[in-house]
């Protein structure tokens, strides 16, 4: 009987002991996936194909405001004589990529929220691809940093709102 009860004891302490070890295998797991989401560069949620359509596009409707290069107007933190803010830049130097995906999609087709800036609405003259792939296109110039930043304010927005 003694000998069962220790049996039992040392059975006891060893899966105890084996499942503190699993818990920290899995704390340690989870710890370096973690670390590597940080580092390992998020995949592009666009295509080349998007990004391609999305210059044309970009440089037949935007450019004239946003600049050739996505670069943005002269002064565009300095609101005009309107009180309304120029044409920010496209290309990761702006504030666009604070912006999740579904907000951009709306500002473009939309136009500008309540009366801030001189963006007109594109519903009418684009498609919802040709928004999205020029949305893809000034995505594409944001250096890399920018655009993880990006990507984890999105995923963010998207789980807060559903």
């Amino acid at each position: 009987m003694k000998h069962q009860v220790l049996l039992a004891g040392l059975v006891s302490l060893l899966l105890a002991a084996c499942s503190e070890d699993q818990a920290t295998a899995t704390s340690v797991a989870n710890a370096n996936t973690t670390s590597q989401m940080k580092t390992t560069p998020a995949k592009s949620w666009y295509r080349f194909e998007q990004v391609s359509a999305g210059a044309r596009v970009y440089q037949t409707n935007c450019a004239s405001c946003h600049g050739k290069r996505a670069e943005g107007a002269e002064n565009w933190r300095k609101a005009g004589p309107d009180g309304k803010y120029p044409a920010p830049p496209l290309n990761g130097t702006g504030h666009a990529w604070h912006h999740p995906l579904n907000i951009l999609f709306h500002t473009v087709k939309n136009g500008s929220p309540g009366g801030q800036g001189n963006m007109p609405a594109w519903g009418e003259k684009l498609s919802d691809e040709d928004i999205i792939s020029v949305i893809a296109w000034f995505q594409s110039k944001w250096p890399r940093e920018i655009y993880q930043n990006w990507v984890q304010r999105d995923a963010a927005a998207r789980s807060n709102r559903g």
